[in-house]
């Protein structure tokens, strides 16, 4: 049973190897909806959900389709995982054309709408096997901390 909503399908838990409680995704998805409205990204096949502070914050990505790119993604390594590291930029387009410039590799060329601003990531094979996201600072949601 979820601590959060007492819904039962949150009843699977984790422990950590010493045997300690782990948040389950799903409680954690619960936590994020009593304060922010889960968010559908149709596009994207994905439902997404944020936990934070103003400094900080957690997206939690949940693939709608097992042949989305999300879908893939976590189908490949058999369970959920790190998806992606977002930075914030004050300039998305000027730092897009700058790395460009530099010879990194795009995914995204143009800034794009995202579920809470302007965004575009770069590929894995240009920052060491981990996907980037870039958010415009000037088009995040106030709804964001």
């Amino acid at each position: 049973m979820c601590s959060v909503c007492a819904r039962a399908r949150c009843a699977t838990s984790l422990t950590s190897a010493s045997g300690s409680p782990k948040l389950h995704y799903e409680e954690a998805r619960c936590i994020a909806a009593q304060d922010r409205q889960l968010l559908l990204i149709p596009d994207q096949r994905v439902r997404v959900a944020f936990l934070g502070d103003d400094r900080q914050l957690l997206e939690l990505v949940e693939p709608l389709d097992p042949d989305s790119g999300v879908g893939r993604f976590v189908s490949e390594r058999g369970r959920p995982t790190l998806h992606h590291v977002c930075y914030v930029v004050d300039d998305l387009a000027g730092t897009l054309a700058g790395l460009a410039h530099e010879g990194v590799e795009l995914i995204d060329r143009a800034p794009r709408r995202g579920a809470e601003g302007d965004v575009a990531f770069i590929h894995p094979r240009s920052s060491g096997g981990v996907l980037i996201e870039l958010i415009d600072r000037a088009t995040i949601r106030e709804s964001v901390p």
